[in-house]
């Protein structure tokens, strides 16, 4: 038996045997193009029938893996009409002289390599989707179809990487799991996988595919994000008993779709979803959410390359709002920098970029930036129930320039008889030791606190979240980490404040117990985990 590691995408065990997807080499030669013209009006000719393809392929993945999902073939047909994209690809085959195919792979190859090389990994995630844009462009120019993979059987199908294209054209039924040698948990067939609900392990390492045999059998365990090729009768055994209890706690959880998160001793406790973004909505749905705790914005700035129009953003933020159905949503304004970095910003190279210039210190520095947001999400709250929240709050100061900015967003919208609630909350993020600090006088200006553990746990232990090395020193139930938590609950308690967790502890059911008598109202979690946190919260009895 040999085990390989690589990201879990979709927690669950599979069993069977493996099949390898070969990929098909879609790059060209460059060849000497007789007639210009000939080859514009061939690369005219299979952007349209790309075009009719994508809108095909759009309604399959509405059908698989719902709406919000589905946009990332939205996203493929906007790239198809871009003016940038397609006029490289034209200068190309007339300047050089060459054939559309090359053109195409020259144009991919500049595209890929950009996104590439951005420090982000959502944008770096969009390389592969430039490249399936590029392959599908190549297959119609040379008279071929995206090949789907077919089997007769039910298959551990393993691959370099997969495409989205590749990915949604998979024979669900016959698939019992991907693993992948290449990709990222950000890439957008690792949302499709999510979606699709097949368990999966991406960058497993180059040696995996050279190693493995086609109809070997494997263990795939989408938890842990480990492979097991040629296992054991007592590794099977065991990965069979965890499949059935997994199976079983699945059953159980779905009783408690519809349920309320109310504590034996009758304490009701909100139990709300974190999203990426807009496509994330349909887990949070899925699994029950009381609501959205936590919407980071900046995915719509990171999936753009210039500043992303209030008008557009006012069309996502208003779509998740009724998508919810009156459920609250809780959306965090613009929190780039550090770790999350859009070339377009112009932002300095920081010695510590998690201690420099990003979140709200960014939105200060820019205010019509802010403004504009503000409007989009202002706007969007006259369709549902909002709660705006701002990130890496550390003063009393810097929070009355931002409720100032506020009400004059909402003066200019008045004066121009634009409709917006009036009940928007406000809320700040407590994810400095500051801001736990001084939690007593901040909690009067606000309507809520949501507590960013994650980088709480950073600040207060001095451990960089970005630094592999420092991760041992890294300890989540660190005793000045459960102080600065009790200390913004009471606080919040003290003034009327409402008071969540949205960071990865609010999923951390060991804890649950110990916040809930903190008194903290909320918990914020990835959709996976809302059932899990229920059926804790619900065990619990706080009166003793």
């Amino acid at each position: 038996m040999k085990k390989y590691t690589g990201k879990g995408i979709y927690g669950a065990v599979a069993m069977g045997k493996i099949a390898i997807f070969h990929k098909e080499k879609t790059d060209a030669q460059p060849g000497l193009a007789a007639e210009t013209s000939v080859e514009k009006a061939r690369l005219a000719e299979a952007l349209t029938e790309a075009g009719k393809q994508l809108r095909e392929v759009y309604d399959r993945a509405l059908r698989e893996v719902g709406e919000a999902d589905a946009r990332i073939f939205e996203v493929h047909r906007m790239l198809l009409e871009d003016v940038d994209y397609v006029g490289l690809i034209e200068n190309t085959i007339e300047s050089q002289r060459v054939n559309a195919e090359y053109a195409v792979t020259a144009a991919a190859d500049r595209y890929a390599e950009m996104f590439a090389a951005m420090e982000d990994a959502d944008m770096r995630a969009r390389a592969a989707d430039v490249r399936d844009i590029s392959d599908r462009l190549i297959a119609n120019l040379r008279g071929e179809g995206i090949r789907r993979q077919e089997s007769a059987e039910k298959v551990i199908l393993c691959a370099a990487d997969l495409s989205p294209s590749e990915t949604i054209s998979l024979d669900r039924e016959n698939i019992l799991a991907l693993v992948t040698a290449h990709g990222s948990v950000n890439s957008h067939s690792a949302i499709l996988a999510r979606g699709m609900q097949i368990p999966a392990v991406v960058g497993v390492g180059e040696d995996f595919l050279a190693e493995v045999a086609e109809g070997s059998r494997a263990i795939v365990d989408g938890y842990e994000g480990e492979i097991l090729v040629d296992p054991d009768l007592e590794t099977c055994n065991t990965y069979a008993d965890r499949q059935r209890a997994a199976g079983e706690r699945k059953r159980l959880l779905q009783q408690l779709r519809g349920k309320e998160n109310i504590t034996v001793d009758g304490r009701e406790v909100r139990v709300l979803a974190n999203i990426g973004d807009i496509r994330d909505i349909v887990a949070a749905l899925q699994n029950d959410a009381g609501g959205i705790g936590l919407f980071r914005s900046e995915s719509l700035y990171l999936e753009s390359r210039d500043y992303p129009a209030e008008e557009r953003q006012f069309a996502v933020y208003k779509q998740a709002l009724e998508s919810m159905g009156g459920r609250k949503v809780i959306i965090r304004t613009l929190d780039i920098g550090a770790d999350k970095q859009a070339d377009y910003f112009g932002l300095k190279k920081e010695e510590n970029p998690a201690l420099g210039c990003r979140a709200i210190r960014i939105c200060l520095a820019r205010p019509e930036l802010f403004k504009t947001q503000l409007r989009a999400l202002y706007r969007a709250s006259a369709y549902g129930d909002l709660g705006i929240l701002f990130p890496m709050i550390t003063g009393v100061a810097e929070l009355e320039k931002v409720l100032d900015i506020c009400r004059e967003v909402r003066e200019e919208l008045d004066a121009r008889n634009v409709p917006y609630s009036p009940d928007v909350e406000l809320g700040i993020m407590i994810e400095t030791p500051a801001a736990a600090l001084i939690s007593d006088r901040l909690a009067p200006m606000v309507d809520f606190f949501s507590v960013g553990t994650n980088d709480l746990i950073q600040y207060t232990l001095a451990c960089d979240r970005q630094n592999p090395d420092v991760q041992a020193f890294v300890d989540p139930y660190h005793e000045a980490i459960l102080r600065l938590i009790r200390m913004s609950a009471d606080n919040a308690r003290r003034h009327g404040t409402r008071i969540g967790i949205c960071g990865e502890l609010a999923a951390d059911t060991n804890l649950t117990e110990t916040f809930l008598r903190m008194g903290i109202d909320e918990l914020s979690v990835s959709p996976a985990f809302v059932l899990e946190v229920r059926d804790k919260v619900r065990s619990l009895d706080l009166s003793q």
